[in-house]
């Protein structure tokens, strides 16, 4: 029996050095550490502002607050993703509306986008799903014509690229997750970025409670804190920033692992008819966050999910179809959405998978499919 879990992080002693090194100082709280991992961030993303939450959600929201979302206002969100995205939203008192996507991309299609403005929309959330950009040239002109902000969530996206810039820098903000399933990980952790100050201000000062002395690093002085925003505490500690550290010079090899594994995915899964390899857009280089497979409709996805699991392969579904879901009592409807959310099987890819253990499991699709199928 097989043993295959679904992702398996890849640490080894860059990152045992770089926590002692923070437990040695003393300083675990929002620290220097957290600054270098900002500082980091930003360089390798080539923007001038990056700011270290504790997880993605707190970044959508900080990035949201920072726009001056509030309860009178809609924000367009791509209907297939976590509910973080949505929640985000409901978070500021605002309404998500949801906007179908592309059956190959997983992304949120353009083309749907306009009919969706309202004279109260203020924003638009697309989202990188699994790690392959969104088609971000002609969202940007819709929120051009539209005067509408664009926030990136970019959480599975670290590291990809759309024409050739990063995703996640190509919005008004652009929101990161580090959490265990992404390509590089912190365990929890969130990144936002930007290239604008003000905007860049308010998030950090917002992340700290709303209070000024704790992000005014200017001041030379003593001074009482004062309390000027009701603020949240989405900082991230120095254990966590000091993991991040380390991940990041792993960040390009992980990446290019995982691509190689997931073309090795792509050509042999194009021999069973039943299951469908992800598409991959041809003006973005995709990361796979995940590797996400389309299951043919006649076949019953769960019951295979079930089934791998037995047979010690660990799956699960791609994400989810946000506007059937009750939370959101939403009117909106993405039938393409709601399909992928049905059929969409993520199958195990991480740095340390082998082609031999991808071997494994091919046969072993080849022929559970084939029985479901032929049960029909």
């Amino acid at each position: 029996m097989t043993n295959i879990p679904l992702v398996r992080p890849f640490f080894d002693q860059d990152e045992l050095i770089e926590v002692k090194s923070v437990l040695d100082s003393g300083w675990v709280s929002q620290g220097p550490k957290v600054k270098e991992f900002e500082s980091k961030i930003a360089k390798y993303l080539q923007v001038p502002y990056a700011i270290a939450v504790t997880n993605c959600t707190a970044a959508l929201h900080l990035s949201l607050l920072s726009l001056g979302i509030n309860k009178n206002d809609e924000v367009l969100v791509a209907d297939y993703t976590y509910p973080a995205t949505g929640h985000s939203v409901v978070y500021c008192g605002a309404a998500p509306r949801f906007v179908d996507v592309d059956i190959n991309s997983y992304n949120i299609n353009p083309n749907l986008i306009q009919k969706k403005i309202t004279r109260k929309t203020k924003a638009i959330i697309p989202v990188h799903t699994f790690g392959q950009p969104a088609d971000m040239t002609p969202i940007m002109e819709i929120a051009q014509d539209h005067d509408l902000k664009v926030i990136e969530d970019a959480a599975c996206a670290f590291g990809a690229k759309y024409n050739n810039k990063f995703a996640g820098t190509i919005g008004d903000i652009g929101c990161y997750s580090f959490h265990a399933r992404k390509g590089i990980t912190t365990g929890e952790g969130g990144m936002v970025v930007t290239t604008d100050k003000e905007i860049a201000d308010t998030v950090r000062q917002l992340s700290v409670f709303g209070i000024q002395s704790a992000w005014d690093r200017e001041k030379s002085t003593f001074s009482v804190p004062v309390f000027t925003d009701i603020g949240f505490n989405y900082k991230m500690s120095d254990i966590t920033a000091a993991i991040g550290v380390a991940q990041l010079s792993k960040l390009e090899r992980i990446i290019k692992r995982k691509q190689q594994l997931a073309k090795y995915w792509d050509e042999h899964l194009t021999n069973i008819n039943t299951i469908q390899p992800p598409t991959v857009s041809k003006n973005g280089t995709h990361i796979y966050q995940s590797y996400v497979a389309m299951i043919d409709r006649h076949i019953n996805r769960n019951r295979l999910i079930d089934i791998l699991k037995e047979k010690g392969i660990q799956t699960q579904i791609g994400t989810y179809s946000s506007c059937i879901q009750p939370v959101y009592k939403s009117k909106d409807k993405c039938p393409i959405s709601e399909d992928i959310f049905n059929r969409a099987l993520a199958l195990p890819l991480y740095y340390t998978l082998t082609e031999n253990d991808i071997d494994n499991m091919i046969n072993i699709l080849k022929v559970e499919l084939r029985g479901l199928y032929g049960n029909m």
